[in-house]
């Protein structure tokens, strides 16, 4: 098997996998990280996006040969600080405006929150309702308002 080499979450790595190996099983099965969520497989639920290069995408259909060479950001490395104690503005809304509910989502969630806030400084109504990231609970009205309050403090 080929190896990939690419950055994760501001570190190196090098896996040896195949070239149609999901992303996501990349970062879970080889890598142990488990932030990026298995929820369809099919691009459709975006419980495993992440960022590759600061662009939002779904880690269960991105092949890790597409990620050679490139920066890879999952939820556990968002946050900033020697030991990560400094919470991303829009993990810090998500935590002040109680979003989760059953949380399994959610990395996905701010993740793609993170990329429309990196795009759009002041996201309308319709922008955030463009993120078309799968909540099972429903807390797309609270969702929205962590957007809004991250957005101001960014």
């Amino acid at each position: 098997m080929p190896n990939y080499t690419f950055t994760v979450n501001d570190q190196s790595v090098t896996v040896d996998a195949p070239a149609d190996m999901a992303l996501l099983w990349v970062l879970r099965d080889k890598l142990g990280i488990t932030g990026p969520k298995y929820g369809c497989g099919v691009d459709a639920c975006k419980a495993c996006t992440c960022l590759v290069n600061g662009k939002a995408v779904t880690t269960c259909s991105t092949r890790v040969s597409a990620v050679q060479g490139k920066k890879v950001t999952t939820i556990e490395g968002l946050a900033s600080g020697p030991n990560g104690e400094t919470l991303h503005p829009v993990q810090q809304a998500w935590l002040d405006l109680d979003v989760p509910q059953c949380g399994f989502c959610q990395p996905g969630q701010i993740m793609a929150a993170v990329d429309l806030l990196s795009r759009k400084k002041n996201p309308s109504d319709a922008d955030i309702d463009a993120i078309e990231n799968v909540c099972r609970c429903g807390t797309y009205g609270r969702i929205r308002a962590a957007i809004k309050a991250a957005a101001a403090k960014m």
